[in-house]
């Protein structure tokens, strides 16, 4: 399995996952131009692409869904909430979408995909958990709250891609609204590093060996509270043994490939 996160933040967010034969994007927020500049980055091809599975409608996890599939014949996975909300944004009438149940596995070519729900304030948001003959990938960002189906979900997972929003000081100290702030701080917003490296010192255990922190907010977060948040959190629990990975808005993560 090949993974890379493309993008991660409130500007935009998409993910490839790959083995031999399937090539899939969890999110297309990039515009289509940007994301196939990245998989070039990568040594990929977005017309090799077989599908977008979609988390939820937010544009900065849609914002190249359309031209994408205009463009190269993609299709779109999503479920029937976060359809309905595309259409309400008015982005829907050029999208032919295959439609997921959350909570019903479906395949990809060698891919296994399982929608899970999560917290967050769209019509129907999701984490996946991305199976191959060989590797578990659990993805979830935007996410309100850790609720028990979470960590379910991303036990046993061998790479994590998880929401580490915000530094609570540094939110609070942030040059932004009451109303945004409490909006991320509550059960339908954004995991802290705190919350967030919490969950994963629950769930990890010897499976677990990659963790990429995704979301991070450029104000009130950096690259440095949130790696050390996780690291140390994770060695306290004995769990030192897990990478941990950044990612961001202004270039691929580092690309991992395992057997």
């Amino acid at each position: 399995m090949k993974l890379c996160v493309l993008a991660s933040s409130s500007s935009g967010n998409c993910t490839f996952i790959s083995t031999g034969t399937t090539r899939i994007l969890i999110d297309a927020g990039l515009s289509a131009k940007k994301t196939a500049e990245r998989l070039a980055e990568i040594g990929e091809r977005v017309e090799d692409v077989d599908a977008i599975c979609v988390t939820h409608e937010h544009g900065d996890h849609i914002a190249g869904i359309r031209v994408l599939q205009k463009k190269h014949g993609i299709p779109v996975y999503a479920n029937a909430g976060t359809l309905d909300g595309i259409r309400t944004a008015g982005q829907g009438g050029a999208i032919e979408c295959r439609q997921f149940m959350t909570g019903s596995k479906f395949e990809i070519g060698e891919l296994a995909l399982e929608p899970f729900s999560i917290p967050h304030d769209a019509y129907e948001p999701v984490g996946f958990v991305v199976r191959s003959e060989t590797c578990t990938v659990g993805l979830a960002t935007d996410i309100g709250i850790v609720t028990n189906l979470l960590r379910e979900k991303l036990r046993k997972c061998q790479i994590i891609v998880i929401e580490a929003n915000h530094d609570e000081e540094l939110l609070h100290a942030a040059a932004r609204p009451w109303s945004l702030k409490q909006r991320i701080l509550s059960n339908q917003g954004h995991l802290s590093n705190r919350a967030s490296a919490g969950l994963i010192s629950d769930v990890a255990g010897d499976e677990l060996l990659h963790l990429f922190l995704a979301h991070l907010s450029s104000d009130c977060n950096s690259p440095a509270h949130a790696r050390q948040m996780f690291e140390t959190t994770l060695a306290a629990a004995g769990h030192d043994h897990v990478r941990v990975y950044l990612t961001g808005a202004d270039g691929v993560s580092e690309v991992l490939e395992m057997e």
